[in-house]
């Protein structure tokens, strides 16, 4: 039998239970076979269903997915030919029920879906139902790639050591994690130290075309997915369709509950030329991800297309992809072409999967025509060969800066962050005396590419408007150097984003050899740090000869995971943190991550840029985001001679080679040969037995969450809201971030007070999100961003509110929300634009709920989120057009009553609800817009969630 590379392994074994996705009903009779060698299959003819050849690719697996799963009910002939009858033109309002083929999901937010699974077992028990109905009923994978933290760097064992505080930290989260794999039919783990959870599935899990064994025959369908990371969307590049959702969404598609979706509009990105040499595929991103957002793709396809598209290398592909969520599209995708194919021999994949995917890819019409021109509801094009060098900051990943453009970007970013009073010129010399004295003369300094002491202070007195604070700092080892606003404390090779790229990891490496052959070396106020994001990587370093020459520079192995860029970054040098906070420096991190929010990165870290692996080095040569390190010297050589960023850069030919003498396909069959086996300390780990989980009541990591508590078997009827008081008054682009942090815990935090009482010693507190498996943590940790703004609190940053179920008092957000539920208040949030934006996490919306938040009223939010909200009973309300907080004259000290969400009760989707807010300056009142877009949406808020809707579907 031809089956897909999965099956290797034994994870799709056990596809006779999801024959419930193929019905029969076959209306179109699209049923056909398809033979590939010796091997036959059967597919579901796209043609059969009519006209599609003009339908863009990502709609056209849509409609196969529809085809294979129409059962007359939930998914009708109707739906399908809404699909093959799509109108470009039109605005979405056809809701159809997509049944993803299967689920991945990283530990961050897998656990809290393992605990929900485990719960639920409990609650159709005590429902009287079968607990062993909750299990998978789609392919489900979890990669630990969220938990390693990047404690130790800079030393040949920084990898080895980082992996026993890993270990030290998270024994708990990982044999409840094994637990799950054992109790849970069709759910594997990759074990920690093996990759970042989106490289590992484009190098190893994604299969491009699934096939399942059903009534003795052998099923041939596109690979999809959904998964619990918003930037599932790498896969993309390799012409998979998926998307990240929160843990509560893909716990329903585990448990073969499909996806609700509205037929989307697509956008056309039509792609010509090629990438001039000097630019990276992390230029090319920043680009798209600029230009998409300006566009706007929110809620959107997007799909590339055009003779361009041959020219862009898969890995690239997937890096366009995997950013998906910083423009705001659900997807952006690549359909399967020639470059596909090659990618899948080089990852190892068998040749008898390559040759099911090109086959079928041909037949059903999805493999990509350069001189096609599908029917896109809007089009966009770029030429590759405008792409320049970029990085984009300091906040926003869609805040893209050419790179000649930033260092007077950084500085006028700077004044956001730092208050300062301008030097007349007159006092230079006391000036220049005073911050550099003759008798100390300045030895390493951030930002000094030549200048003389009067230049540096000129800039640095507000001559140029720059603020500045040179800060004396006497490291571990004595090094003695000075550091001020803009100093680089982290230049992190991090993210699958980039690190899934051989071009540009390599381009890293040749420019960190040639510094290294110059003299160069990293500031000494850098933290360097590697973490590739599959072992292959490491492989391809060591062939090549390269490890030796990053290392020298600092850039030793720290960790094959998500590290920096999920704000895993472990703690500056104590020196270093401590200068940092003593004069309030606004200090910079540069990472080859997709995320560079505020509070993220680290918590001593205000400004952050994300670059390609190569400028990541040139930046930790330099040492500050005050250089232009295009026209300044990185450093000097031996001869003292100035040494620039044109010196050290690699051609294109130089990458070429190393990658093509490096790279082979037997490094990724290796390395994947046994990857869900894990190392000796992941197999030594004592597993709990038994379908059931016993739940330690002492734990810290995992405990049972309430939300199943006192559930009946009917759902009570909704209810209006009434005198409800704000928890919080936000602006714009409110990430998920802020709403629920996923770095470290603060010690005088509610998180830190609640571990604290728990005898947890300080230093084992790890990070919000390796403790999203225990809601009482998370609860605390809800808005407990260090950088988040409550208006209702001004003043303030972090987690404060004002209590007025007390005297209007300023108080922790988690204190106040305690204080109102025992008064009996109901709680809404006020935001601005983009509400939710950043990454899927579930628990920013279950964190939301918990504290007794009934309803949000935002002016616009981020498509996971949004749906997160209903999926945990919390009301979605929008602004009325042009209007928000701010224009209505609310000041958040208002009580609201919200009515008209009853008409939800008869089956309705009321299209406003009317709120009147009532306070010190009188009586305000609108209609908001209610943002639960499909009936499947309603259904869940009705039942008060989605996991309960779930559970009494199952009954």
């Amino acid at each position: 039998m031809c089956d897909s590379a999965a099956a290797d392994d034994g994870r799709d074994t056990a596809d006779e239970r999801l024959g419930s996705n193929v019905t029969g009903k076959d209306s179109f009779g699209a049923k056909a076979s398809l033979q590939v060698g010796n091997d036959t299959y059967e597919i579901y003819r796209l043609a059969a269903a009519g006209d599609v050849g003009r339908l863009p690719y990502s709609l056209k697996v849509l409609l196969e997915n529809l085809l294979r799963t129409e059962d007359g009910v939930n998914i009708t002939d109707e739906h399908v030919r809404a699909l093959v009858d799509w109108d470009s033109t039109a605005q979405p309002d056809t809701e159809v029920q997509f049944t993803p083929g299967r689920v991945v999901m990283q530990d961050f937010t897998g656990v809290p879906c393992v605990v929900d699974l485990a719960t639920m077992r409990e609650a159709m028990s005590a429902l009287g139902g079968d607990p062993d109905r909750i299990n998978p009923l789609a392919p489900a994978e979890l990669v630990i790639d969220h938990s390693v933290v990047a404690d130790v760097f800079g030393a040949p064992d920084s990898f080895t050591r980082n992996v026993e505080l890993e270990y030290g930290r998270n024994k708990e989260r990982y044999q409840f994690l094994r637990w799950g794999q054992t109790a849970f039919d069709d759910f594997k783990v990759v074990p920690p130290g093996t990759g970042i959870v989106h490289q590992v599935n484009i190098e190893h899990l994604a299969r491009t075309v699934m096939t399942r064994t059903q009534n003795g025959k052998t099923v041939a369908y596109p690979d999809t997915l959904v998964g619990t990371d918003s930037h599932t969307t790498m896969v993309n590049g390799l012409g998979v369709v998926g998307w990240g959702v929160g843990g509560i969404e893909a716990e329903a598609a585990m448990l073969g509950q499909p996806v609700s979706m509205l037929i989307p509009r697509v956008v056309g990105f039509k792609l010509s030329g090629r990438l001039p040499d000097g630019a990276t595929a992390t230029d090319l991103v920043l680009t798209i991800t600029e230009k998409l957002r300006e566009h706007g793709v929110v809620g959107k396809f997007v799909e590339f297309y055009g003779p361009g598209v041959s020219e862009v290398p898969l890995a690239n592909r997937a890096t366009i992809g995997n950013m998906s969520p910083e423009y705001g599209s659900t997807i952006a995708v690549f359909p399967i072409d020639d470059e596909t194919i090659r990618y899948m021999r080089l990852t190892g994949r068998s040749e008898e999967q390559v040759a099911l995917v090109e086959a079928y890819a041909k037949e059903q019409g999805i493999w990509h025509d350069p001189d096609a021109t599908p029917d896109y509801s809007e089009y966009l094009e770029l030429d590759l060969a405008s792409v320049v060098p970029s990085i984009a900051g300091p906040k926003r990943p869609q805040d893209r800066v050419s790179l000649t453009d930033a260092k007077p970007a950084f500085r006028t970013s700077l004044h956001d962050y730092v208050e300062h009073e301008e030097v007349p010129h007159t006092d230079l010399d006391d000036a220049v005396e005073e911050t550099f004295p003759a008798s100390d003369p300045v030895a390493v300094h951030p930002g000094n590419g030549g200048e003389s002491p009067h230049e540096l202070v000129s800039a640095a007195s507000g001559a140029d408007g720059r603020a500045s604070a040179p800060t004396r700092v006497t490291l571990d080892d004595g090094t003695e150097c000075e550091i001020d606003h803009g100093a680089v404390v982290i230049a992190a090779i991090t993210s699958c984003t980039n690190t899934s790229n051989p071009s540009v990891m390599v381009g890293a490496a040749l420019v960190a050899k040639k510094a290294v052959e110059r003299g160069l070396a990293r500031k000494p106020w850098v933290k360097t740090t590697l973490a590739p994001g599959s072992k292959v990587v490491m492989d391809y370093y060591d062939r090549a000869g390269l490890t030796p020459y990053l290392e020298k520079l600092g850039f030793h192995l720290v960790g094959y995971g998500c590290t920096t860029c999920i704000g895993n970054s472990g703690p500056l040098p104590e020196a270093v943190s401590a200068a940092v906070n003593q004069n309030d420096l606004s200090v910079v991190s540069v990472l080859s991550g997709n995320r560079n929010f505020e509070g993220r990165i680290n918590p001593d870290v205000k400004m952050n840029y994300l670059a390609s692996p190569p400028l990541v080095v040139a930046y930790a040569l330099a040492g500050s985001m005050d250089v232009d390190i295009t026209t300044e010297a990185l450093g000097t050589d031996a001869q003292g001679e100035p040494v620039y960023l044109s010196d050290l850069w690699p051609t294109p030919a130089e990458i070429e080679e190393v990658v093509d003498s490096a790279i082979a396909s037997e490094m990724f069959t290796r390395d994947y040969a046994d990857v869900f086996a894990g190392d000796d300390q992941w197999r030594a780990l004592p597993t709990p037995e038994g379908n059931t989980f016993q739940w330690d009541p002492e734990s810290t990591y995992v405990r049972r969450p309430p939300y199943f508590e006192g559930m009946g078997e009917q759902p009570e009827p909704v209810r209006d809201i009434a005198g409800a008081r704000v928890l919080a008054k936000l602006g714009d682009s409110v990430t998920t971030d802020h709403i629920s942090p996923a770095g470290a815990i603060k010690a005088d935090s509610p998180a830190g007070e609640y571990l604290a009482a728990h005898g947890i010693a300080r230093r084992d507190f790890n990070s919000y999100g390796s403790r999203r498996g225990n809601h009482e943590v998370m609860i605390r940790g809800t808005f407990a961003n260090i950088r988040l703004r409550n208006q209702l609190a001004p003043g303030t940053e972090g987690g404060f509110t004002r209590n007025f179920a007390g005297d209007g008092e300023v108080t922790s957000i988690y204190d106040a929300s305690v204080a109102y539920a025992e008064a009996g208040t109901p709680l809404v949030v006020l935001a601005g634009e983009e509400y939710g934006s950043g990454s899927s996490r579930d628990w920013a919306a279950k964190g939301t709920a918990l504290l007794g938040v009934r309803a949000v009223l935002a002016r616009s939010y981020e498509r996971i989120h949004r749906s997160n909200l209903i999926g945990m009973g919390v009301l979605p309300l929008q602004f009325p057009a042009g209007e928000d907080a701010e224009s209505l004259g609310l000041t958040g000290e208002e009580t609201f009553d919200v009515t008209g969400i009853e008409a939800l009760n008869s089956g309705e989707i009321p299209e406003t609800v009317h709120v009147t807010a009532s306070g010190p300056g009188g009586v305000v009142e609108f209609d908001a817009t209610v943002r639960i877009d499909t009936p499947g949406e309603a259904d869940y808020y009705r039942h008060g969630g989605i996991m309960q809707y779930v559970l009494r579907s199952l009954l």
